[in-house]
């Protein structure tokens, strides 16, 4: 099975002409698209949940950094939420022919595509760049009883049920992978656990902060904020190494064997010229080498992972076959 197959999440759908028309630019390649010199610009970027989260975050830094770094001007992020992404997804699928028209995509979205049955995935687009990894971690409100891991694991093990685990991802994200790892990792059922999905981090932190649950899977990055007043509390981060300036160990340090660290990248409407695709990631090459971006990195708990062409591709297929692998071992295929 060739790779553009393994993305595919159904079969590839039939654009109609109203959805055509009503996905504004769909077939059409403006000349000023094509052009190889100065700042791109009329650009517009899907995110697929709510301002807040970690692929809104991503999406306005990196709209700075390319202004900052004349790779574009103006950019404009569009908030499309639903469905774990899958929704924007449709959206960006049904430009075809649009160069203007980009997505910030990640995990979640590999995810979404399976557990919301989605007619459309990541092979219906134009991939362009993967941009970081993001550490993941497990945090508690800051008078929360959970004192540490150990604290949490003993009492997820005493009562599944009776414990609120929050993320912002729809099933199959990050968010949710994380705590169901983990579970299956501690010897709980994962089907046996109680697992509340927010559209993004910004509706999470106020679930979390709100007492409407009591742990959260979720990005550093999309807390980092709370962290650092110390409103919340990271019992454990979930990369290979502890993240520097945070006083939390690894799941590894804990004896459990998860290590999962999420990443974004992006991806453009497919059926655009290859010149265009081509133009659009030398301007992401562009932005990431500007001082915004990098010092939004260090700030974010980000890890440059940019990769393109054909190592991107293969990367997302590596990544959506890990992920139905995960599901299913998982029992959490629907």
């Amino acid at each position: 099975m060739d790779r553009r197959t393994l993305l595919r999440s159904a079969a590839a759908v039939v654009l109609a002409p109203a959805a055509c028309a009503a996905a504004s630019g769909c077939g059409v390649t403006r000349q000023s698209e094509t052009g190889a010199s100065g700042p791109l610009t009329g650009l517009r970027m899907i995110v697929g949940n709510s301002p807040g989260s970690g692929y809104d975050i991503t999406a306005r830094t990196l709209g700075k950094a390319m202004t900052a770094s004349e790779a574009a001007r103006g950019m404009e992020v569009m908030n499309i939420s639903g469905a774990g992404g899958t929704i924007g997804l449709s959206r960006l699928v049904n430009a075809r022919g649009n160069g203007r028209l980009l997505m910030m995509m990640g995990l979640g979205v590999v995810g979404a595509v399976f557990t919301n049955k989605s007619a459309v995935g990541l092979a219906d687009t134009t991939p362009l760049a993967r941009l970081i990894e993001d550490p993941s971690a497990i945090v508690v409100p800051k008078d929360s009883k959970l004192r540490d891991l150990d604290d949490f694991l003993r009492a997820w093990r005493r009562d599944p049920d009776g414990l609120s685990v929050g993320g912002g991802s729809s099933p199959g994200g990050p968010d949710h992978l994380l705590p169901m790892q983990v579970a299956e990792a501690a010897g709980i059922d994962p089907t046996d656990t109680r697992y509340i999905g927010y559209d993004g981090g910004g509706e999470l932190l106020t679930a979390l902060l709100g007492s409407k649950i009591d742990v959260a899977a979720t990005g550093i990055g999309e807390m980092v904020d709370q962290i650092t007043t110390g409103d919340v509390r990271v019992l454990a981060t979930t990369g290979a190494t502890t993240v520097e300036g945070l006083d939390a160990p690894t799941l590894a340090d804990e004896g459990i064997d998860v290590s999962a660290v999420n990443w974004r990248g992006v991806v453009a409407a497919p059926g655009i010229p290859e010149e265009r695709g081509e133009r659009l990631t030398e301007a992401l090459r562009t932005m990431r080498e500007s001082d915004e971006w990098q010092d939004a990195l260090r700030r974010n708990g980000w890890t440059d992972a940019f990769a393109h062409g054909e190592e991107f591709e293969d990367f997302l297929a590596e990544q959506n076959a890990k992920v139905a692998r995960t599901l299913e071992r998982l029992g959490l295929t629907r």
